[in-house]
C-alpha cells in the first residue's frame, strides 16, 4: 500500500464533523472578553505580569520568593497580575493582597486548576474561555512580565512576550526570570543551540530578559529598566 493510499485509508475512518454555522457565533464570545477586559484592565493602572506554576505547593521556596516579588512590586508602585489560579499565581496574589496593593486574576478554567485563589480584589477578577484573549490582556497591560518556576503554560507566556518584542509588534518591556537554579538549563540551551550552532536567535535576542535570583533583583531590574532606557510605562 503507498503513502497516499494509507493516508485515504486512515481519514475514511474518521467521522470529522462539519464546520457549523454556530461555530461563527462564537465570535460574539470572544469579543465580549476582549470588551470586558479592556473596561476593567485599562482602569487598574501600572502593573506586572507574574508568572509560573499552578503546581507549585505553599511550602516551596518558590512560592516565598513569589510572594516577596510582589511585596515589594506593591510597594514600588505597581499592582499585580497573575491567572488567578494556585501555587506561584496565588502567592504574587497573596504577597499583593496583604501589601494592600492592587491584586488582578486573570482566570481561565482548566483541569488542574479548579479554583481561583482567594488573594484576588473581587472587582480585578476577569474569567476568560480563549487563551488568547488572556493573552492580549497580560501583555497589554503589563509594564514588565517577572517568570518564576513554571511548566507549558509559563513558557508559553514566556514566549510570547519574547516573540512579540523580538518581532517589535509590542514595545519592549523587561522580561525576568527568577531562578537560575531553573533556568539556567534552558538559557544555556538557547544560548549554545538556537544562538551559536543553529544561528536561529541572535545574541541580542537573548539580551530581551535578565535572570536573576532575589526579589530586589527582579524588580530593581524593572524599575532600572525604565529609568535607564527613558521609556515610559504603558500607562
Amino acid at each position: 500500500m503507498t503513502d497516499e493510499e494509507r493516508i485515504k485509508k486512515a481519514f475514511a475512518k474518521k467521522d470529522w464533523p462539519e464546520i457549523k454555522v454556530t461555530d461563527s457565533w462564537a465570535t460574539f464570545k470572544i469579543m465580549s472578553e476582549f470588551v470586558e477586559g479592556f473596561e476593567k484592565m485599562s482602569k487598574i493602572g501600572p502593573c506586572v505580569s507574574v508568572f509560573g506554576s499552578a503546581r507549585i505547593s505553599s511550602d516551596n521556596k518558590y512560592y516565598a520568593l513569589a510572594e516577596e516579588v510582589a511585596q515589594k512590586l506593591v510597594k514600588a508602585g505597581f499592582g499585580v497580575i497573575t491567572g488567578g489560579g494556585p501555587g506561584i499565581m496565588e502567592a504574587a496574589n497573596k504577597g499583593a493582597f496583604e501589601a494592600k496593593g492592587k491584586s488582578v486574576g486573570l482566570s481561565i478554567d482548566l483541569p488542574f486548576e479548579q479554583f481561583n485563589n482567594k488573594y484576588i480584589d473581587s472587582d480585578k477578577m476577569i474569567n476568560f474561555d480563549y487563551f488568547f484573549a488572556r493573552k492580549v490582556m497580560f501583555v497589554k497591560y503589563s509594564q514588565g512580565f517577572i517568570a518564576m518556576p513554571g511548566g507549558y503554560g509559563t513558557l508559553d507566556e514566556l514566549f510570547e512576550a519574547l516573540t512579540l518584542i523580538q518581532t517589535q509588534k509590542v514595545a519592549r518591556f523587561p522580561v525576568v526570570l527568577v531562578g537560575t537554579e531553573y533556568w539556567s538549563g534552558l538559557i544555556d540551551w538557547m544560548k549554545n543551540v538556537m544562538c551559536e550552532r543553529e544561528k536561529n536567535i541572535t545574541l541580542k535576542d537573548l539580551e530581551m530578559f535578565k535572570l536573576v535570583d532575589t526579589a530586589d533583583a527582579a524588580v530593581n531590574y524593572i524599575l532600572d529598566y525604565y529609568a535607564e532606557m527613558s521609556i515610559k510605562p504603558n500607562f
